[in-house]
């Protein structure tokens, strides 16, 4: 029984990731919006009620789609940061950032799913949250520890208005121990961070920024040097 069991349990991870498999390629092709269990079922030699057992709407592979993208960019941005010494945290920060960037490039629709406009008619269940914060939890480390170890030296600048003091608290659940005027100068860095990888990823640097890696690194050091982190 338990054999049976476990070569069952082995089929059915198979399918699941030739499923999903499969479904990427669409978004590749016909975007969020056009993913179809049908269609999925037809290219797999699937009779559509059969995929179902696997996925009972397409909202629950979208949910699949999306945990699975947040994880392997979360995987990566782990990875890179992870090979840099502890207290290095302007290289932990590039390492960080690259990761992002490198990850988007290679998987543009993985991405522009988890990061780009939202599907119409999808609302993402709590069980993405935990994906979703891997790749902020390490920038967020990075910061902590920065500010930990008294290595944020940041220009002076506006105080942050009180009516954005709770917004604050909930965003330093991700860095620690560190003042509001941090936590906003952290999220000014992460907006520079993604907002470039978005217009790239998006095409809006098309015929504008052609040396794109070496550009990014400087955009990314500019940003860093804003958060406080000094060479």
């Amino acid at each position: 029984m338990t054999a049976s069991r476990t070569a069952r349990e082995r089929v059915r991870a198979e399918l699941t990731r030739e499923i999903t498999d499969i479904a990427r390629r669409q978004l590749a092709t016909d975007g969020a919006g056009g993913l179809s269990l049908r269609a999925v079922a037809r290219e797999m030699g699937m009779v559509s009620s059969a995929i179902y057992r696997y996925f009972p709407s397409r909202d629950d592979l979208l949910t699949a789609l999306i945990i699975d993208g947040y994880n392997a960019l979360g995987e990566a941005v782990e990875q890179a940061e992870a090979a840099c010494p502890r207290s290095a945290h302007l290289a932990r920060w590039m390492a960080a950032g690259h990761a992002v960037r490198d990850w988007a490039v290679a998987h543009p629709h993985e991405y522009a799913l988890i990061y780009g406009s939202p599907v119409p008619g999808y609302q993402a269940p709590q069980d993405t949250v935990q994906a979703r914060l891997r790749d902020v939890t390490v920038l967020g480390s990075i910061v902590s520890d920065a500010w930990g170890a008294g290595e944020l030296h940041a220009p002076a600048g506006p105080e942050a208005p009180p009516e954005v003091a709770d917004d604050a608290e909930r965003i330093r659940a991700l860095m620690p121990g560190v003042p509001d005027d941090v936590v906003w100068r952290a999220i000014a860095s992460w907006s520079t961070l993604y907002g470039w990888v978005n217009f790239e990823v998006f095409g809006q640097f098309n015929n504008t920024v052609d040396n794109r890696r070496p550009a990014f690194d400087h955009a990314l050091r500019l940003a860093a040097a804003a958060l406080g982190l000094a060479p």
